[in-house]
């Protein structure tokens, strides 16, 4: 009996489990129904935006690179700081870590307390970060387990060269913005794309099965971040810095800017401006010395611009080499007074003597005989007064005459190169049509562009304009331009064994608050090619208000120029062109030299050799020494009634024979 209870009550504890059991299972079920079906989907989105994390992919800027492949501008893979403000935690903390971020990163706490507080998902700190910096973020990390703080990757534009080409190639900023230069204009091409991920973290912040799909281990490669090749020669560019350098020093200016470029192609082979800066510090310039003086300065090109001119009067038959000119020292046009650079009179010149000697008086007479609608035309169709069109941002298209509105004043200072403004770009692109058989190229700065994948997106080669003057007529000019160098204002761009043709230039610079001009204010400059058979470069120099009293083109620009030329022909591996200068020297080493045993008698002179001078050179010599002459002739100094070294009294009259 007392068994058989005992069996009834086990049963009944049994079934009372049993719908204890059955009674939890439903709840379960109920609650598992409430949540997944009833309340599934906000519980679902819920749980997503507590682990879900935004993360930016960014691949890297794409490189700028010399002709020769040599690496200008590339970019490696630094270090963002990363804040979660919603996990910082209290007013405290964020104070805290605010206090300790700010000697590390070197922004202020305050800066950075601020930000924390207005909230959200992520706040990008600081951007390339440096390896010191990196190490403390890490130690303060692991010292205080700041599990709202981390660092993602990114890319850190660097320039390996320093200064070399820096107002060429530019800068970048925040965000891998270019600011300048073909950073700045080329920005679309080689900016490294961004993308954005969401990405699941678990309650630490990390990534979420980081062992298998974590972000780290999947690089971005990007659809842009092309590679730019220049047409500039890197080693060229050294060369002509280097030189640049040296002229800072000697003629202590304001600025100078020198050009090279391919007269065949328009390859600009070397652009280079002082002062200058270092892009990897440009915070620490100004932005006069950031800007490209090559294509953003305008400025008078003096008697460089003859060149110009003459091509000009030449084409339209106006003037011929031999024809003669008579020079008063000066002239007035329309009240406005024209001089000479010496302030003195030629006298009875041909047209190859005005071209030689810069005769300013002698070219505004040809400007009369032109017309300004002629010269304008004639500047324009060489490319003054629009912009060339290069790659390069910050161009100017500088100023001329409205020709409608022009007076005989502003013809005749046209005509020698004032009261007009170009670019040093411009200048030298015209130059290189008159070295390139009277045709105009479009100058280029960019020689081709490579995409991510290896493949070419562009290439740029010779692009034609127009010709600009008839190939007899350009054949004509470039003899002048050459006499101006052998024997003219520019003897000091010679370079000896080489034929090199070009014209010097001095202008004044324009007083900007007045009309006129400012005093002993000047702009000295030199452009020519080489060598003039086959040019394969043409230089421009131009050294801006020099101060250390000499200030002529052909006494401070010619002499850079020719230090630039001797450099780059050898760089270049350009055989001499012609031994005219050698064989000079050499016949003056063979000739005995007449020597005086004794020496000269009190009160006498000894008669200078006096061949190959020019009328006005004879005339200051023989007057420094107190001698008269007669002239005879015209054109170089070919013989003299008295013999060279001969003892004369002073005074004495020598007859001296001048022919072309």
């Amino acid at each position: 009996m007392a068994k058989r209870k005992i069996t009834s009550k086990v049963y009944v504890n049994i079934r009372r489990l049993e719908v204890f059991m059955l009674c939890l299972i439903c709840i379960i079920v109920g609650r598992f129904f409430i949540l997944q079906v009833i309340q599934g989907n906000d519980l679902a989105e819920r749980a997503l935006q507590d682990a879900q994390d935004n993360v930016v992919r960014q691949s890297p800027r794409g490189k700028i690179l010399d002709r020769n492949g040599r690496e200008l501008a590339i970019s490696r893979m630094a270090k963002l700081l990363v804040i979660r403000p919603d996990r910082v935690g209290n007013d405290e903390d964020i104070e805290v870590l605010s206090a300790e971020l700010s000697p590390i990163i070197g922004i202020k706490a305050e800066t950075i307390a601020n930000r924390i507080r207005e909230g959200g998902t992520y706040y990008a700190v600081k951007h390339g970060l440096e390896s010191d910096e990196e190490a403390a973020i890490n130690q303060l990390k692991k010292d205080k387990g700041y599990e709202c703080m981390w660092m993602d990757d990114e890319v850190k534009r660097y320039y390996p060269n320093d200064m070399l080409a820096a107002n060429v190639i530019g800068f970048i900023g925040m965000e891998d913005r270019g600011l300048a230069g073909l950073e700045y204009s080329m920005d679309s091409i080689v900016k490294g794309d961004i993308q954005e991920d969401s990405i699941l973290t678990d309650m630490t912040g990390n990534t979420i099965f980081d062992s298998i799909f974590s972000f780290s281990q999947h690089s971005y490669q990007g659809d842009n971040c092309k590679t730019v090749t220049l047409t500039i020669d890197a080693s060229m560019q050294f060369i002509v810095e280097q030189i640049l350098d040296k002229a800072m020093v000697d003629n202590r200016p304001k600025a100078v800017t020198a050009i090279v470029m391919n007269p065949k192609n328009g390859e600009i082979l070397a652009m280079a401006s002082r002062p200058s800066y270092n892009p990897n510090k440009f915070g620490d310039y100004s932005m006069d010395d950031i800007r490209n003086r090559a294509v953003s300065d305008i400025y008078e090109p003096g008697s460089t611009f003859k060149s110009i001119v003459a091509g000009a009067a030449l084409e339209d038959g106006i003037v011929s080499p031999e024809q003669t000119f008579y020079d008063p020292g000066r002239i007035n046009v329309s009240e406005k007074h024209i001089q000479n650079w010496n302030g003195e009179s030629f006298g009875t010149v041909t047209f190859t003597d005005i071209v030689k000697n810069s005769i300013n008086t002698c070219f505004a007479m040809i400007g009369q005989s032109l017309s300004g609608q002629r010269l304008n035309e004639y500047a324009r169709s060489f490319g003054f007064g629009e912009l060339t069109g290069i790659e390069l941002p910050g161009e100017e298209q500088g100023m001329l005459f409205q020709t409608d509105k022009m007076l005989d004043s502003d013809v005749a200072t046209m005509s020698i190169g004032q009261s007009i403004a170009v670019t040093p770009l411009q200048l030298v692109t015209a130059m290189a049509a008159i070295a390139n058989d009277g045709v105009l190229l479009k100058p280029h700065i960019v020689k081709e562009i490579i995409n991510a994948d290896g493949t070419v997106y562009q290439q740029k080669g010779r692009e034609e304009v127009r010709r600009v003057l008839s190939s007899s007529t350009d054949k004509t000019l470039v003899g002048l331009l050459e006499q101006v160098v052998s024997s003219g204002g520019g003897q000091k761009a010679q370079v000896k064994g080489y034929r090199i043709a070009g014209k010097t230039g001095t202008a004044q610079k324009p007083n900007k608050d007045m009309a006129g001009y400012m005093d002993g204010r000047y702009i000295a400059s030199f452009c020519g090619f080489a060598p003039v058979e086959d040019p394969e470069m043409v230089l421009l120099v131009v050294i801006d208000d020099p101060t250390a009293g000499q200030f002529y083109g052909g006494q401070i620009a010619a002499p850079v120029a020719s230090e630039i030329f001797s450099q780059l022909l050898r760089y270049k591996h350009i055989e001499p062109s012609s031994e005219v200068l050698f064989e000079m020297e050499q016949k003056q080493k063979a000739e005995p030299v007449v020597r005086f045993v004794k020496p000269v008698p009190p009160g006498k002179q000894v008669m200078p050799d006096l061949s190959g001078l020019s009328i006005r050179e004879v005339s200051q010599k023989l007057g420094e020494l107190g001698l008269g002459f007669n002239l005879q002739g015209t054109g170089l100094s070919s013989g003299q009634s008295i013999p060279a070294n001969t003892i004369v009294e002073p005074g004495t009259t020598v007859t001296v024979y001048f022919s072309p």
